[in-house]
């Protein structure tokens, strides 16, 4: 069963805490983490990835979380770095030929999707943040309020959540200081939508 972005990063969590000190964190560390105050909400998502088969627990003990060694959850796919997007203002889209691997539960369509290197804060509030990778599934129709690699003038990068605005498209950042781009819609073509984030710790 696929996972959410923050079940995801839930489990990320708890296997580098198990990776690094060879027992299981408990739910107040797995929170500190991720900036989750609330020991109830990330009781929640661990119980999420109890019912999925990704780990098991004890409920009666402390750090009993315990990591299911299931081929089936632990897939992985290799996608290109194609380069670094701006979450803040567009800047020259520069390709890449690096590779990562990334969990295969993000991965929908291998021959077109791609990672992305995230420069800047404009989705913050989306849980995008600078330095964080971004796996886009290429595609040039969107919904409106995806969050999309936008192109402008066929040069400038920018991630953005797109929405439609009679002639124009509206790029909407998530963040509050930063003012949306308000184009013409023949001068931004899409190239992608997010369908994951990886935040390396």
């Amino acid at each position: 069963m696929a996972l959410t972005r923050r079940q995801r990063e839930v489990l990320d969590v708890i296997r580098e805490f198990v990776e690094l000190h060879g027992y299981s964190p408990s739910l107040e560390e797995i929170g500190g983490r991720l900036g989750l105050s609330s020991v109830a909400t990330v009781h929640k998502h661990v119980s999420h990835l109890v019912q999925k088969g990704f780990v098991r627990r004890a409920w009666n003990q402390n750090r009993s979380i315990e990591l299911v060694g299931n081929d089936d959850h632990g897939g992985v796919a290799q996608l290109c770095l194609a380069g670094t997007i701006a979450a803040g203002q567009p800047l020259e889209a520069v390709q890449g030929t690096e590779s990562i691997t990334v969990p295969e539960d993000m991965v929908r369509n291998a021959d077109r999707s791609y990672v992305l290197k995230v420069e800047g804060d404009s989705m913050i509030n989306e849980q995008i943040r600078d330095g964080d990778f971004v796996v886009i599934e290429g595609r040039d129709q969107v919904s409106e309020g995806e969050t999309v690699v936008a192109l402008i003038e066929g040069s400038e990068a920018t991630l953005k959540k797109f929405f439609r605005e009679g002639p124009h498209v509206r790029l909407e950042p998530a963040n509050p200081t930063i003012d949306p781009i308000v184009v013409p819609a023949d001068r931004v073509q899409i190239q992608g939508v997010v369908v994951g984030v990886i935040r390396k710790y």
